[in-house]
Order: structure tokens, then sequence, then C-alpha cells
């Protein structure tokens, strides 16, 4: 059930994200309100446009939302592959579990350290990322993997949660 939701949220958001589908709706909002005065304006002509737009905004936000935290999800992930097989410091994995306070204040020393003041300030987050300092040791097997010739590509399979 999981999965079809997921792929139904996914094509549902490319699907509302097309500017064909914003021009449908306006053209539907057009289209009642030059119904206005035939119904004369009533409570009835107004309750089809209110109702059918809160039902719509309702199931979109779900929808959305779901598609939304994937994505999150995956650039998250991509972004700690980075982090692991470079130079970056480790301590930044794991950092949007930080609350935010602590988001701000690492923000703050992020810049500092960019304008070459507080340079290893920067790299000291809060004791909410210690979890996250165990990680150098696959930062240094990262390093340490040989380079092999390109395999012939074979199908991808999205990660399962045992193999995190």
């Amino acid at each position: 059930m999981k999965h079809l939701f997921a792929r139904f949220a996914t094509r549902v958001s490319e699907w509302a994200g097309k500017p064909v589908i914003f021009i449908l709706a306006l053209i539907a909002v057009v289209i009642w309100a030059a119904l206005g005065p035939f119904f004369d304006y009533s409570e009835t002509w107004q309750l089809v446009i209110n109702t059918g737009t809160t039902i719509v905004t309702f199931l979109m936000v779900f929808v959305l939302q779901n598609a939304q935290t994937r994505d999150t999800r995956a650039i998250q992930a991509k972004l700690n592959e980075i982090i692991l097989t470079s130079h970056a410091e480790n301590r930044f994995i794991g950092i949007e579990n930080l609350d935010e306070e602590e988001l701000k204040r690492l923000d703050e020393l992020v810049a500092k350290a960019a304008k070459g003041r507080g340079e290893t300030e920067a790299c000291r987050t809060s004791e909410s990322t210690e979890a996250a300092n165990a990680a150098p040791s696959k930062k240094a097997e990262a390093r340490k993997r040989p380079v092999a010739a390109k395999a012939p590509k074979q199908k991808q399979r999205p990660i399962q949660k045992s193999q995190i």
C-alpha cells in the first residue's frame, strides 16, 4: 500500500505542477465566475467553488507532502554520501535533526567561518550530532575504496531500511 501511494503521490505532484493544469484550473474558475449571473450569485453557486477548492486543497496537501518528504530524504542521503567521500566535516551529517535554535547557531558559525573568522568554531556543533561523529571510519573507508573500471549498468533498486 505504501509503494502504491508513493507512486500515486509522485505522479500527481508531477501532473499538478504542469502549466496546463494551472490553465485548466484558471478556466474552471473563469467559467464558474461567468455562470454567477445565471445563478444570481446564489449561495449554492458560491458553495460549488468553495467545496471544490477545499476538497482539492485538502487532498493535495497530503499528496504533495509525501512526494516532498521522499525527495528531501533522497537529497539528504546524497548529500551525506558527498560529505562522507569528500574532505568535508563529517560532523555535518545529521544536522537536519537539530532543533531550530541549534541550526540557527550553526548557520551563524558557518557564515562566520566563510568570512574567514572562527573556522574551527564553525565545525563544532551541539551534542545532538555526536552520533554523526562515528562516521569518520566510514569516510576513511570510502577514501580507501579502489576505483574500479565501470561495470555494465545494472538496474538500481531503492535502498531498503535494513541496508542503511
